[in-house]
């Protein structure tokens, strides 16, 4: 196989991985649509035994993976959310995790429904200052899980000062990755143990697949993550690896699209007579927005608004009224979505809880995609108006 790691990014999204298939000479990678495999003999086999473990498939994608985040190794799973399950499934009863304020609600639900019910202890803090994490930190704390831009309000947490901190206090430290991409940021190199994308996103790209996947250096933490996956089965089907890796191969297109219309769209709602606030990391007054500068490579297409007229009447008016923006949860594909937090992504977090955070009712969050900005544009000024 091919080694592309010392390749730029373009050419490792197209190539890493997707070696021609030495039967036909296909380039572009099978769909092995099979649940087990022909053995020779008992235990003799061609390293594949039954599909739950492996897939070559889906072994080709966890090559991609992997190498657009420079990682050594990458595990896929069913969702974004079975592959943060298997980081909780490392804790044990009695552990605590320090993670963020601002959260994607399936995080924090979880977080909170699931985990604590198994005796795990979680502080959501305020992470845009790394140093808050050291008044959390007790002899049971095992992890940092933080997520930057955080969804929705697009908070800065940097990495390199976690990471700081989670080696000095022998803590992993675990990023969501899934509103940067790893065309914006790749956590690793700044020090992170674990990496989480919600695949379904940026890297699938088309709104066609739903999907999750680790990526880490450390051997000893991929055979634990990777046995968790063989135990409890939340692997992807090969259909979906292939779809993934498909779209994969315009990621770093798609992406400077969307950083384009994303800067865009931001600088034209910051102007609008309608909007309180604007929550867009590539503005010089957002919150750590000289973090944002260092660690990532651009500020992305994912952009938050605070409407002036605060009922849910007029919120619900605006998010319904849009032609080329579709009113649906998810985001990161071709197609722009426009979302309300309070009532969609975010409706697991009790409401009091979610406005500590900002996410209040009249909060929305626009996933910009790669149409024509102009088009984009005039959707918004009619929706607004």
């Amino acid at each position: 196989m091919a080694d592309f790691s010392k390749h730029k990014f373009g050419t490792k999204a197209i190539h890493a991985g997707a070696d021609a298939d030495p039967s036909t000479g296909a380039i572009m990678t099978p769909i092995f649509q099979t649940s087990t495999y022909v053995q020779e003999s008992p235990g003799v086999n061609k390293g594949y035994g039954y599909a739950r473990g492996k897939n070559p498939t889906r072994e080709a994608l966890q090559k991609n993976i992997a190498a657009l985040e420079n990682g050594k190794h990458c595990v896929c799973f069913s969702s974004g959310m079975g592959a943060t399950d298997a980081v909780m499934r490392m804790l044990r009863p009695g552990d605590e995790v320090i993670t963020g304020d601002d959260l994607y609600g399936g995080s924090y639900r979880m977080f909170t429904k699931i985990y604590e019910n198994y005796g795990i202890k979680f502080h959501f803090i305020n992470l845009t200052n790394a140093d808050n994490i050291k008044k959390y930190i007790t002899p049971n704390t095992k992890l940092i899980w933080a997520e930057t831009p955080t969804n929705p309000t697009m908070q800065i947490i940097d990495i390199a000062a976690c990471s700081k901190i989670a080696k000095d206090n022998n803590l992993l430290l675990a990023v969501d990755n899934t509103f940067a991409s790893p065309y914006l940021q790749n956590p690793l190199a700044l020090g992170a143990d674990i990496v989480m994308h919600s695949v379904t996103k940026y890297l699938g790209g088309h709104s066609d697949v739903v999907m999750g996947a680790l990526v880490m250096n450390d051997d000893k933490l991929h055979e634990q993550i990777y046995f968790i996956l063989n135990s409890c089965g939340a692997n992807p089907g090969p259909m979906d690896c292939f779809l993934v890796m498909r779209g994969i191969k315009t990621l770093h297109l798609r992406m400077e699209r969307h950083c384009f219309n994303g800067r865009k769209i931001a600088e034209f709602l910051k102007t609008h007579p309608k909007i309180e606030k604007v929550y867009w990391p590539g503005f010089t007054d957002h919150p750590n927005h000289e973090i944002a500068k260092k660690q990532m490579r651009d500020f992305g297409g994912m952009i938050s608004i605070v409407l002036k007229d605060k009922t849910i009447e007029n919120t619900f008016k605006v998010a319904s009224s849009f032609g080329v923006f579709s009113l649906a949860e998810s985001l990161g594909g071709v197609e722009s979505l426009i979302n309300h937090p309070a009532t969609m992504t975010h409706a697991s977090i009790p409401k009091a809880e979610r406005e500590k955070s900002g996410v209040v009712d009249n909060l929305l969050r626009l996933s910009v995609g790669v149409e024509d900005v102009e088009d984009l544009i005039e959707d918004l000024k009619q929706a607004l108006g």
